[in-house]
């Protein structure tokens, strides 16, 4: 299946019924998908008017306790920005995609990663977080969309599979199987009281403030249980890494490539892969700083991720950039070459 196809499906199969969306490149095979697929099982697909009309329909099903979903592409989720705030604001869990193109703006079609910062930083207005996904090959596309919807309800909050564009257009074998759905409180839904019990409120605004303050604490105090109990990452010959390359996405699978390489040349450099954006896998990077003398992230942006690698290794060792932008992905050979020069001492870029 192609990815964008592995990922409608393991929605379906997630127990998601109700789809919302709007096309454009590089994720309208998600929306296709659905339009087939939903009203063969008693779902409801819709293409919105807009982006906008799109997450507040999510926003209405959510609120109804119904598992629930929306896909679309960078300046498509911008446009949701509001609404995935409001929903954060409620305390709605739902699941979000973004096939990242190019940008700014319009930008181009073909894959980034490069709206990192907009969705690991909230995604829109306020103190929030989402859930972030990001998914390294179509097995993963489905996989992780089925964990979104488990963990969005969970812990009441919006989950995002963050993809570039590659993984939503490239075909690989895929097993997607039926399951149970996960039991988990619902009973703040909207379901109506049938005269047994009050009446629910979903609501993101608060005209006292100090009201609010408390709804943002308890919220806060969720994603700490996010943040202890479900970082997710990939070690990939790390054992006697010297070097440690972090990526994610298709830049993930570029890099092993280039990491196999120089291993043959006797360079120990190893991988560690983000799954959970947010959470950032702090620890294991905080570890490999103790026994790497040079860090390398290969990202399709201006260098984006950077910054949480500093973090997380409380700036203890140099990090080498190695990137493209504009819908250009890095090479197998440069980032080859990157690691022979952090073996080489070659300074932070």
């Amino acid at each position: 299946m192609k990815g964008n196809e592995a990922i409608a499906e393991a929605a379906i199969q997630a127990g998601c019924r109700h789809y919302f969306g709007y096309p454009i490149t590089p994720q309208t095979e998600v929306a296709a998908y659905m339009a087939k697929r939903m009203p063969k099982i008693g779902g409801c697909f819709l293409q919105a008017e807009s982006e906008i009309a799109a997450i507040n329909m999510v926003y209405g099903v959510a609120s109804a306790g119904k598992r629930v979903m929306t896909s679309s592409s960078s300046p498509g989720i911008s446009l949701k920005g509001e609404g995935i705030s409001y929903m954060a604001g409620a305390n709605l869990p739902a699941l979000v995609v973004n096939v990242q193109r190019g940008g700014p703006g319009l930008g181009g079609i073909q894959p980034s990663q490069s709206d990192y910062n907009q969705a690991t930083r909230g995604g829109a207005h306020g103190d929030f977080h989402l859930l972030v996904l990001a998914p390294a090959s179509v097995q993963e596309m489905a996989d992780l969309t089925m964990l979104g919807f488990d963990l969005a309800d969970k812990y009441r909050m919006t989950a995002m599979i963050l993809a570039d564009g590659t993984m939503g257009q490239m075909m690989e074998p895929v097993e997607i199987h039926p399951r149970e759905i996960p039991e988990c409180d619902k009973s703040w839904a909207l379901t109506g009281t049938k005269m047994q019990r009050e009446r629910n409120i979903i609501n993101s605004l608060s005209m006292d403030p100090y009201d609010l303050e408390r709804m943002n604490l308890e919220r806060y105090e969720r994603y700490a249980a996010v943040e202890r109990d479900e970082v997710r990452y990939e070690s990939y010959r790390m054992d006697d890494a010297e070097i440690c390359v972090v990526a994610f996405g298709i830049a993930a699978r570029v890099a092993k490539n280039a990491i196999n390489e120089a291993r043959k040349q006797g360079v120990k450099v190893g991988l560690i892969r983000p799954i959970t954006l947010w959470p950032f896998p702090k620890a294991p990077l905080k570890a490999a700083a103790e026994t790497c003398k040079s860090f390398i992230t290969v990202e399709l942006n201006m260098g984006q991720m950077v910054d949480d690698v500093r973090l997380a290794t409380e700036c203890k060792r140099p990090i080498i950039t190695c990137n493209r932008t504009g819908g250009v992905i890095p090479s197998a050979a440069e980032v080859y070459n990157a690691i022979m020069n952090a073996q080489k001492g070659g300074q932070a870029e």
